[in-house]
């Protein structure tokens, strides 16, 4: 026992000592590693210290380029500066700086090239993010793509330089912050500058008008209120339609104008441009090739002057490349200049003398009191007016016939194929209709009429009675217009034989003969009727007074050509003399309350009221301004005769259909035919039931086309009238309109 004790005391020792033994070898061994790790260390530290070594000098030299490169452009102009300064003391009588010719070359680079700016700043972003991302590199940790993003967000947004650290650091954010400020400062300048001058475009008009099929009107005077509400008027069947107005005017003026003209525009709609008409640049910006009908309104002021501008934008119109869809209508103020409108323009052109019309229309009126209104009915789209079609089931039917064949219109000419499209007012009754005719009526509108059967229609025998001989008239003239050698020439060929006609106005006489010689008039081959020549001022009542107006059989006062170039101050004149002579007639001729007939107008009736004060004479005054035609309807005191709004009829017909041009030239002519107003005892007796087909039919016997009536009783002539196969009974005071050859 003792001895296992022993044994296992003596085991037990060895071990612990063995124990001990290991636990002190352990011991040696740490204290090896770790001085083994305290070398590692300071080698690694080394090491890492001789990696950074490079990099830190790359970032130093990163931070000097961009100093350098900020710095460059300073340098630049300072040593442009420094140049320039020397150059002008060496040089004395150079005149251009390096530093002005630099500054030129800038400007003329960004003035010629649009697209100068936007890129100028796109170039300055790019170069503040790469200078400010080398700066960054410079003086901060991170990478260089690192930097050139924290460089893009310090210009993209200010206020992400919060979070930098260290003076560095710090004082180049704050720089790159304070250049993007600036960059987008002139970003928001330039968005800012084109957005007004897209603006500014828009409102002057200079924008371009993407339409086609759409009236284009070139020019600017008064008559353009009137024409635009013809216009409106004629495209109302068709729900609406484009016009285009281009002028040498301001856009914002010309819409204020328009949008004071108290009509409605029936659902067109009306787009103004700025531009001149004699650069073909503004020309196309209106879509002028596409347009369907070109309109050149004469300007206002001196008539050479203005027809001479007309020619000139007719040869810019023939000289677009895209060649042009429509017509164009030119309105000319003196009838010289036509021919050579309508020699440069050819066949694309129709001319609206408005003068020349103006003025025959006074003298047509002047021979048939009321013709104004049927004018005025026929010429504008509110009532009746003209229109050509062909209907194929038409071909073969005799004239006579087809004058019967539209219950809604009525034909008043042909056009013949066979003779080049020519049309013929008031033809034969045995005309036959060939293949390719059209037919001429007068409907209200190009979609309310067509043929129907041919209704029965009793021939009423009636005795044919002879036009009655013209008898000489006695005709004033008060005013002076520049045409009035043409005027004189038309009455010569309208008046009968032995007739007067008194010039009175405040030109010398012999001033007169030799105007009149130079506008081509030859006093020697007047046939019909002889001058009267007084000088005197129409708007002094004594001058007048000197005159027997009493005995004048017509009176014609027109806008003088002293004042005619303004539409209120001519009025005012013309006013003024129609009332003067008004007086002056009452006084030498008192009312006498009886009904006066002559030519069937009756006393308070259409023109009876302007009759009270004389039974013979009958004024027609040349009217400019809308506004004073206003008062003469009220005052009823003249069978007036609106210039500017009748004008606008025309143009806006001509317009329309550029045919009709031909049929109002020779309405308007002194030959062929023309509208008359024609007694009732002409076709019927008093009391006479008859329908007005029936009444067609006998106008017929003498070659004549009733195209409408007036009633004793009314103030107006009905064109076109509806129900025409209804019977009714007529008197011999109704008066009848009616197409036919001039009164031999």
């Amino acid at each position: 026992m003792a001895v296992s004790v022993a044994v296992l005391i003596t085991v037990f020792s060895s071990l612990l000592h063995k124990n001990f033994s290991l636990q002190n070898q352990v011991n040696e061994l740490q204290d090896q590693i770790s001085k083994f790790n305290i070398s590692i260390g300071a080698t690694n530290s080394i090491e890492q210290e001789i990696d950074h070594l490079p990099s830190k000098n790359l970032k130093i030299l990163a931070l000097i380029l961009s100093i350098t490169l900020l710095s460059v452009p300073f340098l630049i102009f300072k040593y442009v500066d420094y140049v320039s300064k020397s150059r002008s003391l060496d040089n004395i009588s150079e005149e251009v700086s390096l530093n002005k010719q630099l500054a030129y070359w800038v400007d003329l680079f960004l003035s010629v090239h649009p697209y100068a700016k936007p890129l100028g700043l796109l170039v300055a972003t790019l170069l503040l993010i790469c200078l400010g991302g080398l700066a960054l590199y410079g003086v901060t940790d991170g990478s260089l793509a690192e930097c050139l993003w924290l460089s893009w967000t310090y210009v993209a947004d200010s206020g992400n330089h919060a979070d930098s650290e260290g003076i560095g650091w710090k004082l180049v954010s704050v720089s790159i912050s304070f250049g993007g400020m600036l960059i987008f400062a002139m970003m928001l300048g330039l968005v800012s500058d084109a957005i007004s001058e897209k603006l500014d475009s828009l409102r002057k008009g200079r924008s371009e008008v993407v339409e086609k099929s759409h009236t284009l009107i070139l020019g600017w005077s008064d008559k353009l209120g009137s024409l635009l509400n013809q216009l409106a008027i004629a495209n109302e069947s068709l729900g609406g339609g484009i016009v285009v107005v281009m002028a040498e005017r301001d856009k914002e003026e010309m819409e204020l104008d328009i949008a004071k003209m108290e009509f409605n525009f029936k659902g067109t709609s009306v787009i103004c441009r700025s531009g001149s008409p004699l650069i073909l640049a503004d020309l196309k910006k209106v879509s002028v090739s596409k347009a369907r009908a070109i309109i050149v309104l004469a300007e206002d002021g001196n008539a050479d002057q203005s027809d001479a501008r007309a020619l000139r934008t007719v040869l810019s119109l023939t000289g677009v490349k895209e060649g042009l869809r429509g017509h164009i209508v030119v309105e000319l103020s003196d009838l010289d200049n036509e021919v050579l409108v309508k020699l440069v323009g050819g066949d694309l052109v129709q001319t609206v003398v408005a003068h020349d019309v103006i003025g025959r229309l006074m003298i047509q009126c002047a021979r048939q009191p009321g013709l104004a209104q049927i004018w005025e009915d026929i010429l504008g789209f509110e009532n009746c007016e003209f229109y050509i079609k062909r209907w194929p089931q038409l071909d073969g039917m005799q004239f006579e016939d087809v004058l019967i064949s539209f219950p809604d219109a009525i034909p008043c000419g042909v056009k013949v194929a066979s003779y080049g499209g020519k049309i013929v007012l008031n033809p034969e009754d045995s005309y036959v209709l060939q293949e390719g005719d059209e037919v001429l009526v007068i409907a209200e509108d190009d979609d309310t009429y067509s043929p129907a059967a041919l209704p029965t229609v009793k021939e009423a025998s009636f005795k044919n009675i002879a036009r009655p001989a013209r008898k000489s008239q006695k005709i004033l003239l008060c005013g002076w217009r520049r045409d009035i050698d043409d005027m004189i020439v038309v009455l010569d060929a309208f008046l009968a034989p032995g007739s007067e006609l008194w010039m009175f106005n405040d030109v010398l006489e012999k001033e007169r003969e030799k105007k009149l010689t130079d506008g081509g008039l030859d006093i020697n081959r007047l046939v019909n009727i002889s001058l009267v020549h007084r000088e005197g001022n129409a708007v002094i009542r004594r001058h007048l007074e000197s005159l027997p107006l009493q005995s004048f059989d017509s009176i014609l006062i027109l806008a003088d050509e002293s004042v005619e170039d303004s539409a209120i101050q001519a009025d005012s004149r013309s006013l003024a003399t129609l009332l003067l002579i008004r007086d002056i007639q009452a006084k030498r001729l008192p009312f006498r309350d009886t009904q006066v007939h002559r030519g069937s107008f009756s006393q308070g009736s259409w023109i009876g009221d302007m009759q009270q004060a004389s039974d013979k004479s009958v004024i027609i005054s040349e009217i400019l301004d809308p506004r004073t035609k206003n008062l003469l309807s009220m005052s009823k005191i003249s069978d007036y005769v609106l210039s500017n709004e009748l004008v606008s009829m025309a143009l806006a017909m001509v317009a329309e259909d550029q045919q009709i041009n031909d049929v109002l030239e020779e309405l308007f002519a002194e030959e062929g035919n023309e509208i008359h107003i024609r007694q009732a005892d002409l076709y019927l007796r008093e009391g006479e039931e008859l329908s007005f087909y029936e009444i067609l039919l006998r106008a017929r016997q003498r070659r004549e086309i009733v195209i409408g009536y007036r009633f004793a009783n009314a103030e107006r002539a009905v064109i076109n009238p509806p129900a025409k196969s209804e019977r009714r009974r007529w008197s011999l005071k109704d008066v009848f309109v009616v197409i036919a050859e001039k009164d031999e």
